[in-house]
């Protein structure tokens, strides 16, 4: 599914560029909408006969550069109902929409748990955005009224906008000769694609990132900081999505300069996909093959509506790990230990550590594996608190494969992720299809810093064999690595 995926939209990416050019006058916009529907049926066609062409490999490039928004999005319009955006750009957008919901909202809880959990520090480095998606006035005037009296102090800081949004008068792609839905998920999915699509059109200038959230979901506490060291860490990074929780939707993050490009694919595809494959499949023409999704999870889903959740959304249901199981595995390092350390220190789950003076640029710990496994969690711990006291400043956790003989580690290393506050935690994820199992586990030192480094502990969660099964992923599907095949390899 996610190769028939993929190449779907691919193609589907090159007309959107055509779209750009073909689009000057609403006219010419008209004529493409009523035909757009049968050029992707002529295309999809060819595309089952044959494999992926290096023209279509193009298309990927061209998709990385197109920055220009729908001319859909370009008619849309919106009402400020409460609050006026910041007058600076700020780090991050929490975008959330909303819409009626026949058992009742969430929303008022959801943003009192998101300001509750942060402090006014945090809260200066975000602007929150609320999309009222619902038509219906009397709801509207309902919601923004409760809105205002229960969060004043942020409207009036700037930190928290509501808006309304619609496309105009223009009909959705394919609309026009097929406007009947074939189920009610398939009604959702068209339905929450167009207003996301509305609210990241709007989002674009307010920040550097922008976080998803729906109308339901619970905040942990310092989950802005979380978020924050994250991006810090991964800023000169290549990445997508940057996921926060095992929720299908809300906890991921983008770059708002990609916002423009993933709101277009959403009205183009409205109804075609469910939104969250669509991400999925929006990670792989950007080049990141997998998720990278960070450990424990700082969202979580407030009750348990819509009703149809459960049909429509192949709800992931937050994985709990248990102890680390560190299999039998050698350590090398070319470090110099003090006080008589030796590196298994670091590897052995009891109290004891491995300590150096004045590690530098390319300093390395390998956990050689006896056997190959199947990791699924990686939790690297360095220094004593969160002060930044012997704490690897500069550092990255690399997956090593094929072992070299001699148990001397890996020929090959991809990037899992850098430390972030001197710690790395996350989850392990495999490809589709793929039965390559982890040899190494590599700490490498990105650059030199004159203080000791204490590598309090490397732990390690192997998936058993009951367990294969388990994870389907928010996309549905099995990943490797990270989330990304980006790192150079080494």
């Amino acid at each position: 599914m996610r190769h028939c995926l993929w190449k779907y939209i691919i193609v589907v990416v090159s007309l959107i560029f055509l779209s750009f050019f073909l689009q000057e006058n609403n006219e010419e916009h008209l004529t493409y909408n009523l035909s757009l529907q049968e050029e992707k049926k002529k295309i999809l066609w060819q595309l089952r006969q044959d494999q992926m062409t290096s023209e279509s490999r193009n298309h990927l490039e061209n998709f990385k550069d197109m920055q220009k928004a729908s001319p859909l999005l370009q008619q849309a319009k919106y009402k400020l109902l409460a609050g006026s955006p910041p007058q600076e750009k700020k780090l991050l957008t929490i975008g959330i929409s909303s819409e009626q919901h026949p058992n009742g909202s969430y929303l008022l809880d959801t943003l009192r748990s998101l300001f509750q959990a942060s402090s006014e520090h945090e809260l200066n480095c975000i602007v929150v955005l609320v999309h009222l998606s619902d038509p219906d006035p009397e709801w509207l005037r309902r919601t923004v009224a409760n809105i205002s009296d229960l969060f004043k102090p942020h409207i009036e800081a700037q930190k928290l906008l509501v808006i309304h949004g619609r496309l105009g008068d223009s009909p959705l792609p394919g609309d026009r000769n097929n406007v009947s839905r074939t189920s009610r998920c398939e009604a959702h999915y068209s339905r929450q694609k167009v207003h996301y699509a509305l609210l990241m059109n709007f989002a674009i200038n307010l920040s550097e990132y922008f976080l998803m959230m729906e109308d339901y979901v619970y905040c942990t506490s310092k989950f802005i900081s979380t978020i924050y060291w994250a991006l810090s860490a991964w800023k000169e990074l290549p990445w997508a999505i940057l996921e926060f929780s095992s929720l299908s939707l809300s906890g991921k993050v983008f770059h708002t300069s990609d916002l423009s490009r993933l709101a277009s694919l959403f009205l183009l595809f409205h109804k075609d996909i469910p939104i969250y494959l669509f991400l999925s499949e929006f990670c792989l023409l950007l080049a990141q093959n997998v998720p990278i999704r960070f450990s424990p999870s700082v969202f979580f889903h407030i009750g348990k509506y819509p009703v149809f959740e459960d049909t429509c959304f192949p709800v992931e249901k937050e994985k709990v790990f248990g102890e680390p199981d560190n299999p039998v595995a050698s350590v090398l390092t070319d470090m110099m230990a003090e006080m008589n350390g030796i590196p298994q220190y670091a590897y052995t789950l009891n109290k004891e550590c491995y300590s150096t003076l004045n590690p530098v640029r390319g300093n390395y710990l390998t956990v050689i594996l006896e056997k190959p496994q199947k990791v699924i969690r990686i939790e690297v711990l360095t220094g004593f608190d969160k002060k930044g006291l012997y704490w690897l400043q500069q550092g990255q956790v690399e997956l090593g494969y094929d072992p070299l003989e001699n148990s001397r580690g890996c020929t090959r290393y991809t990037l899992l992720g850098p430390l972030v506050e001197g710690n790395l935690d996350q989850r392990v994820f495999y490809e589709e299809d793929s039965v390559e199992e982890l040899s190494c586990i590599r700490l490498l030192v990105l650059a030199s810093q004159e203080s000791w480094l204490l590598i309090r502990q490397i732990k390690v969660w192997t998936q058993h064999e009951e367990e294969e099964s388990y994870y389907s992923g928010n996309s549905g599907k099995v990943g490797f690595g990270n989330g990304i095949n980006m790192a150079n390899q080494k």
